[in-house]
């Protein structure tokens, strides 16, 4: 399927200059608990990455005020947030919409690539390994906040149902499995 028929969803001007004024240190230490239970619950995705788990993979939704970059550390992942540019051994840019949608294996990732989407940086055979990481745990973000929230999980589970309706966003993997 071919990306340039879809409109990427942008993430709004408000809320992503909001983010510009939240503290980074606290959101990290956060993505990081969060990115240790998805290890936890998904060890497979960071084995998968063989020699390049311990790569530092910067991860820039280019309509966000910050980049993410994530040390898988062999299983024991790290998650750091900066609002300049770190380092690091391979950079995925784009959209959160398309980052997210990778992720929940809604968007093709080669499509992406080629039609200028998606930019990548660095060592390409790193990022193609947590790419590919990725498409075999078939994560889905949204499940793994549910599964968290306990009592909240009917609530949290609706609330990112309308969410992703309303912004066109990919929050959780699709039913059918398909792209876009």
């Amino acid at each position: 399927m071919q990306t340039d028929h879809i409109q990427i969803p942008i993430f709004p001007r408000a809320p992503a200059f909001a983010l510009g004024a939240v503290p980074l240190a606290p959101l990290g230490v956060a993505m990081t608990l969060f990115s240790k239970r998805i290890a936890k619950r998904h060890p497979g995705l960071f084995n998968r990455l063989g020699e390049y788990d311990h790569c530092k993979f910067i991860l820039d939704p280019t309509d966000l005020p910050i980049k993410l970059c994530l040390e898988p550390n062999g299983g024991n992942p790290r998650v750091t947030l900066s609002r300049g540019n770190p380092e690091g051994d391979a950079r995925i840019a784009g959209p959160l919409a398309a980052l997210l949608g990778l992720v929940h294996g809604v968007f093709d990732g080669d499509a992406l690539f080629f039609s200028r989407d998606l930019l990548i940086e660095g060592d390409t055979a790193a990022a193609l390994a947590l790419r590919n990481a990725i498409d075999d745990a078939e994560l889905d973000l949204a499940e793994e906040i549910k599964q968290m929230s306990g009592p909240l999980a009917k609530p949290l589970q609706r609330l990112l149902e309308r969410a992703e309706e309303k912004t066109g966003v990919a929050l959780s993997r699709p039913d059918d499995g398909g792209y876009w």
